[in-house]
């Protein structure tokens, strides 16, 4: 490979991490461009999960059922509705890490989450800080940036001396 050709591919793989397309880390960034309604209904409950943690079907199927939202009705007017999923589908997870729909189509059953967090004893999504394993931010610090490598890892609150020694192991 010539110098001119591994500059020109030094420069297009920094202009995808610059649009949150490519990661040298683990996890998709949140777009740049993220729709005022997204933060106001979807993280108003929940993680801002990036886009690219489920593929497209996923987010097409969790938008086509909007009513019943992993038992709770989230209804959002059509226009609204329409407006998300077009983004959520642009924004989709492409890659192999996501490339098959998890189980019931939650991230924390993907395959790659599982994995990720197969040390985390039971008991700690159910610590009052934690209090669930889609609650990213009890732990990963940057979560509204889309970010969830490991060097970013905060410890949360009320872990048992025993636990707390596991989690820094």
């Amino acid at each position: 490979m010539n110098i001119r050709t591994a500059l020109f591919m030094a420069w297009g793989l920094s202009v995808l991490v610059g649009m949150g397309m490519a990661r040298a880390d683990s996890g998709p960034l949140m777009p740049r461009v993220v729709p005022q309604a997204y933060v106001q209904e979807c993280a108003a409950c929940h993680t801002a999960y990036p886009p690219g943690m489920l593929p497209a079907q996923s987010w097409q199927r969790i938008m086509g059922g909007l009513e019943q939202h992993f038992g709770t009705d989230a209804s959002l007017d059509p226009a609204t509705v329409q407006q998300l999923a077009a983004w959520l589908q642009t924004h989709a997870g492409t890659y192999q890490r996501v490339a098959e729909a998890p189980l019931e189509d939650r991230i924390t059953r993907s395959a790659w989450f599982v994995r990720k967090h197969r040390d985390i004893e039971p008991g700690v999504w159910l610590l009052p800080s934690v209090n669930t394993a889609a609650n990213c931010a009890a732990c990963h610090t940057g979560t509204e940036q889309g970010i969830y490598d490991d060097d970013r890892l905060q410890v949360p609150a009320g872990l048992s001396p025993r636990q707390r020694r596991a989690w820094q192991d």
